[in-house]
């Protein structure tokens, strides 16, 4: 999806009412251009002719004209803006569907980039729709302005009609750089946002390493870089505004200066000279609005790119439609895959299999993870789930069959019973992932990604919830780093207990695990190099031995 696609796209979501609001508003504009030309009326057929009933419907024609301008303006404006509020909550779902989409994304962008892409950017890219409706009721007030100035004299009329223009493609002169400058603040203002929630989150290593007064000095650096790039953007503006009010200046003092010397040489009546000032006095507003509007659109116009860039990036995974997986079948196979520093690496895993996965080397772990949870498009061999070709699964159908648990766990702003997603169960799979001492407390309040937790308590939760779903396959990493000796083994016994007759594969280093699987594979330089027990392997291989024995 392109800038220009977005930003139609979000004008034909809300035709309805855009066309309400465009029409109304141009009525307004248009009912505001006539006010001057109904002053002029009144003073040709009504104050200079000392007439009564001239007068009185000249009255009652401004009254009329009033009641419109006030009405049609709160009309109009009230279906644009709410034009506005839906676009920015669809933009913001789409944005959440597609940081959430468990294929992935391909944006390279962090939590808090996207969080100011999904929330400023969203609202300004929005507004496009308010440069379109009142940059087309400035183009009407116009036009009734200088069909009125032609009626009234056509020098005056063809003077504005060709002086307007020229005005406006001179402010348009500018809005290139504006959309430049615009787009540099709002990726300095997402990157500096990113920066703050990165820190926030890690502020407790931060301190932890005593590297709190570097992290500081960063972000002070990126917020000053934020500042220069925000007072840049505003200078602009500043610019376009200035030359807005400059050039409709010397329009208005044009038009009226020529005006004025034809009803000295009596071309037109003193209710036509009122007519053309007025008339040239008010075509300095809708101008303006045309170069507020240039902004609007530029801003909008930025903000959309970040948006198109996040909405059209590819998934990290690819997935099929189909939705046959075989119960019969190796739940996962691996057939000489290859990807980083894997080098044709099989592996099968039947149903009701419990196997521990040893890894010397963190980046075969971390490269057969990313094999497993199919973002990893590029590898080489076969990867198979009960069956099938994970790259021809249904994402629905592969994340019910395979759920994977990395031991970074992600908690979310609430209690820790609504983390856990479910109210039956839960004593049982807490105790079973050694995290008994929580039941007590599944009521109590989480602060955002449960920070007044321990990493060893949000680890436990991250398990008992993956335990709680029940997969027929579930994959977990190092479920038991941040835990003590007791607590690990309590864990281990919790796990295979609750996982009896399911498949389990466990990428971990722990003896207390290990010795809970039916069995063992051992990856060094990309390949399996043993496989057995627990206990036998702790036995004949010396490298085993070190690797996991405490």
């Amino acid at each position: 999806m392109s800038t220009g696609e977005l930003l139609r796209r979000a004008i034909r979501r809300h035709r309805g009412r855009m066309v309400t609001g465009v029409l109304v508003l141009s009525l307004h504009q248009a009912t505001e251009a006539a006010v001057p030309v109904a002053i002029g009326v009144f003073v040709d057929r009504a104050v200079a002719t000392g007439q009564v009933r001239p007068l009185l419907w000249c009255v009652l024609m401004m009254i009329v004209l009033f009641a419109v301008l006030s009405n049609a303006w709160k009309t109009g404006a009230r279906q644009v803006v709410r034009a506005i509020e839906y676009e920015t909550h669809l933009l913001r779902l789409e944005i959440a569907q597609r940081v959430l989409d468990p294929r992935g994304h391909r944006t390279g962008l962090r939590s808090g980039e996207l969080l100011s892409i999904a929330t400023s950017d969203a609202e300004k890219a929005a507004l496009v729709m308010r440069g379109v409706s009142i940059g087309t009721a400035a183009c009407t007030a116009l036009i009734v302005s200088s069909v009125s100035l032609l009626l009234v004299d056509v020098p005056l009329g063809l003077g504005v009609l060709i002086g307007v223009p020229l005005l406006v493609l001179g402010i348009q002169a500018l809005s290139p750089l504006l959309t430049r400058r615009t787009s540099s603040q709002q990726e300095a203002v997402a990157q500096t946002t990113a920066l703050a929630t990165d820190l926030v989150s890690g502020l407790r290593t931060l301190r932890g390493i005593g590297a709190q007064h570097n992290a500081a000095d960063r972000y002070r650096r990126s917020s000053e870089a934020t500042l220069r790039a925000t007072l840049r953007a505003a200078s602009t503006n500043g610019l376009q505004d200035g030359v807005t009010t400059a050039l409709s200046g010397l329009l208005l003092a044009a038009v009226a200066g020529v005006s004025g010397w034809f009803a000295l040489n009596g071309r037109i009546t003193i209710g036509e000279l009122i007519t053309v000032v007025g008339l040239a006095q008010f075509v300095a507003e809708p101008v303006a609005t045309l170069g507020y509007a240039s902004q609007v659109l530029a801003m909008s116009r930025a903000s959309a790119a970040r948006l198109a860039s996040v909405l059209s990036s590819p998934p990290l995974a690819v997935t099929g439609t189909s939705t046959a997986v075989d119960a019969d079948q190796p739940l996962l196979t691996l057939e000489s895959v290859s990807h980083g520093t894997l080098s044709a690496l099989s592996l099968v895993l039947r149903p009701g299999d419990s196997v521990g996965v040893l890894c010397y080397d963190p980046r075969d772990a971390d490269a057969l993870l990313a094999v497993i949870a199919g973002r990893a498009p590029d590898h080489a061999g076969t990867v198979l789930v009960g069956g099938t070709v994970l790259e021809e699964l249904d994402v629905d159908v592969l994340r019910r069959t395979v759920l994977l648990e990395r031991h970074e766990t992600d908690l979310f702003e609430g209690t820790l019973r609504s983390n856990l997603l479910a109210d039956k169960g839960l004593e049982r799979v807490l105790t079973a992932a050694g995290a008994a001492d929580l039941i007590e407390e599944l009521d109590r309040p989480l602060a955002d990604r449960g920070q007044a937790l321990s990493g060893g308590q949000r680890q436990r939760l991250g398990l008992a919830r993956a335990l709680l779903a029940d997969p027929p396959l579930l994959v977990l990493h190092d479920p038991s780093t941040a835990v003590d000796a007791v607590t690990e083994e309590l864990l281990a016994e919790g796990l295979a207990e609750e996982r009896i007759g399911r498949s389990t594969l466990v990428l971990t280093s722990s003896p207390a695990l290990l010795g809970k699987m039916d069995r063992v594979v051992v990856i060094a330089n990309g390949v399996v190099v043993a496989e057995g027990m627990h206990s036998e392997l702790a036995e004949s291989d010396a490298v085993y031995r070190e690797a996991v024995l405490r």
